[in-house]
């Protein structure tokens, strides 16, 4: 046996790769296991990918990246499952890999298996490096960053976890977590998995009416929050804000206040617990909540085209595994790294590559507080230089924004601990991604431009990883491990839903096979889930974005092909806006789209009717309206542009044409076809008349 061992170490240390030593009970492993482990077979060279993946040097017939992606999507079940087994810690390991049918919408992952996911991202790594930094907290005033470990992290999650416990919080409860970005915050959502109970993050810049309709849908009871919130140099009150969502929430009946700035916040008797020091009193030992593969892990709300916002539901082992993955293998994390993705937490970017993927690679992630221009216009790479950042993930708005300055904001910081620059969002525009790469980059990094979404989880097209050295153009490119991207014709017409194969293609972005990190369902409403992502193209997930593969056979994405905005990366539905501006005493109906912005990538333009009788000043009504998005959803909904028109675009049946009302505030009237069609086509010209004489108002 000695001698054995010594060999597989020896084969380790030549393909140099860590090692891993774990102790499992014997009857976890076969007979046939063991006797492969040890076999005396001479070593065959390691895959050649951009990121060494040790476990693939056992998959027969696979030498390249090539291989190594067709061997996923061949034997999803052996490549899925051994991933599995090596980089999670399971208390139980599953029985099955995978159950799964896309055309009835069922996934299943890893059946019989028991884990938990905070023992993944903190105790394996605690027990491992307890000194190394699991966070950095880079806070709005630059150079106060604070440091957490691995141990300190744990303890604070623990202690937080049993705070939860001794409120009655248990297992299978919803915890609405309303927080800005800080250590605090990540132990929020570790405690809730430490105990079982999912989390509902929701975005610290959503209004009180958006915050209680997510209390609402998912029947939380608890609410945490902080004081007060500090960003580029501003205080925002959330408690005030949580105060008056709560306010319409009777099912709560627990808020746990966190400071931030320590100011003096209202706190109600027998609702409101400074959480600091409840947790004072708790210890900083917790023991695990035993989870299944399938339990649930947290909820995240995100629009659709209904104007009621979906809580996608994201499940135990599935979800980390892909977070762990896609972390590791698009970003090439390393040992040391220090990774930065400036998300908030309140979107599924901050979940995925700011708390749940590093901390499972047990990288040192960074937390941001700030905005990219505060105090100037050189804050994320002053911040590059003084942390020694590896990986950089932002949204395209940010680069959008900031290739406007002088490219000295850039250039006076040293930026040369920088390996791979990421973006996810909205699609990156060239100009954009040559600025990113050349300024910031210097021309030296890998571009890793990402298309993902809510509901995946994770990472789907990406340039890597792939072969090394393998080109990077613009757009995301290749796809993931398991991932098989497939397009069809959504053209009105005989060949409309059909399988569009081959190269230079346009269609609908839809993916054939399951993987692990996708979404199980919409919380409370199953049949929308399946409408919505398993019924327009059966047989696969329909993304509801559009896609082109070029010549070469990478993809890149064209947008949205619902009524989805996305602004800032941030995917609002335009019947949300729609729903908040119809309630005005004066408007009859509204129609909302998505024009495009140099920054922000889109906005929406929103087109009203006034009902009869109406004579007000139109400025006031649509300062008015603004005004009532802002307050019901959130500020980046507000429309860029209202317009008081006459009427709408509708065929007979009623449909407005929003393909018309795109072709309008684009200045492409030209492009507008046959209108004759409509119920009333001289509405058209109308609408044509009033945004020419807008434009001249508030371009004069």
């Amino acid at each position: 046996m000695a001698a054995a061992l010594a060999r597989v170490l020896d084969r380790a240390v030549r393909l140099s790769f860590p090692i891993r030593i774990r102790v499992f009970p014997a009857a976890r492993f076969s007979q046939h296991t063991v006797a492969r482990c040890l076999s005396t077979t001479p070593a065959k060279k390691a895959v050649e990918t951009t990121t060494p993946m040790p476990e693939a040097d056992g998959f027969p017939g696979v030498r390249t990246h090539q291989d190594l992606y067709e061997f996923s999507l061949r034997e999803p079940d052996t490549f899925w499952g051994t991933l599995a087994k090596s980089r999670l810690q399971w208390f139980r390991s599953f029985d099955r890999v995978s159950d799964c049918d896309m055309s009835e919408g069922r996934i299943k992952w890893f059946l019989g298996g028991q884990l938990n996911v905070s023992v993944n991202t903190l105790d394996r790594h605690a027990q491992k490096t307890p000194d190394k930094a699991a966070l950095i907290w880079e806070r709005d005033e630059p150079g106060s960053e604070v440091r957490v470990t691995y141990r300190e992290l744990l303890a604070m999650t623990c202690q937080l976890a049993n705070t939860l416990k001794s409120h009655g919080v248990k297992k299978g409860d919803r915890v609405c977590i309303y927080m800005p970005n800080s250590p605090i915050a990540v132990a929020a959502m570790q405690a809730c998995a430490r105990i079982g109970a999912p989390h509902s993050v929701v975005f610290a810049g959503f209004s009180a009416d958006a915050l209680a309709s997510r209390i609402q849908d998912a029947n939380c009871e608890t609410v945490i929050t902080t004081d007060q919130a500090v960003r580029g140099g501003k205080v925002i009150e959330l408690k005030k804000t949580v105060d008056a969502a709560v306010a319409n929430c009777p099912m709560v009946k627990r808020v746990l206040v966190a400071q931030r700035t320590g100011q003096e916040v209202p706190m109600k008797h027998n609702l409101d617990f400074p959480l600091e020091e409840e947790m004072s009193s708790q210890s900083s030992e917790c023991a695990p909540e035993i989870m299944d593969s399938e339990d649930p892990l947290f909820m995240l709300y995100t629009s659709g085209s209904t104007g009621k916002p979906k809580g996608i539901l994201h499940t135990q082992a599935g979800y980390l595994l892909y977070a762990t993955m896609t972390s590791k293998f698009a970003f090439d994390i390393r040992e040391d790294d220090i990774f930065s993705c400036v998300a908030d937490i309140g979107w599924i970017t901050g979940h995925s590559y700011v708390v749940y993927g590093p901390l499972s690679n047990g990288a040192t992630t960074v937390l941001f507080e700030s905005i990219p221009t505060y105090p100037n216009p050189g804050r994320y790479w002053e911040m590059v230089e003084r942390l020694k950042i590896n990986q950089f993930y932002l949204a395209p708005t940010a680069v959008r924004l900031l290739l406007k300055f002088d490219e000295s904001w850039v250039k006076k910081y040293d930026r040369s601990t920088l390996r791979k620059l990421g973006c996810v969002g909205e699609p990156l525009n060239v100009e954009a991604g040559d600025w990113y790469n050349n300024v910031v980059g210097e021309g030296r990094c890998d571009l890793v431009d990402t298309w993902w979404q809510t509901e995946t989880g994770g990472i789907m097209i990406t340039p890597r990883p792939s072969q090394p050295g393998a080109e990077i153009l613009h757009g995301p490119m290749r796809p993931f491990f398991g991932i098989e991207p497939v397009l069809f014709n959504d053209e009105p017409g005989p060949e409309q839903g059909k399988e569009l194969p081959g190269t230079e293609v346009s269609g609908a972005l839809c993916v054939r096979k399951p993987w692990p990190g996708i979404a199980r369902t919409i919380f409370g409403d199953h049949e929308r889930y399946l409408d919505t992502y398993f019924r327009p193209y059966p047989g696969t997930y329909f993304s509801g974005d559009g896609a082109h593969r070029d010549h070469k056979g990478y993809y890149h994405i064209t947008g949205r092909m619902d009524d989805v905005i996305n602004i800032s990366g941030h995917r609002i539905g335009t019947a949300e806006i729609e729903d908040a501006m119809d309630e005005h005493r004066d408007v009859a109906e509204t129609a909302v789209i998505g024009t495009p912005h140099d920054v922000k990538g889109e906005v929406p333009y929103a087109f009203v009717i006034l009902k009869e009788g109406v004579r007000r000043d139109e400025e006031d009504i649509a300062k008015e309206l603004k005004d009532l998005v802002r307050k019901s959803i959130a500020a980046y909904a507000v429309p860029d542009t209202i317009l008081i028109t006459p009427g709408l675009p509708k065929t007979r049946s009623g449909k407005i044409m929003r393909r018309i009302l795109r072709k309008i505030s684009t200045d492409k009237e030209e492009e507008l076809g046959d209108v004759s069609t409509l119920a009333e086509p001289s509405v058209v010209d109308a609408i044509v008349q009033s945004h020419k004489a807008y434009k001249q108002r508030t371009t004069s």
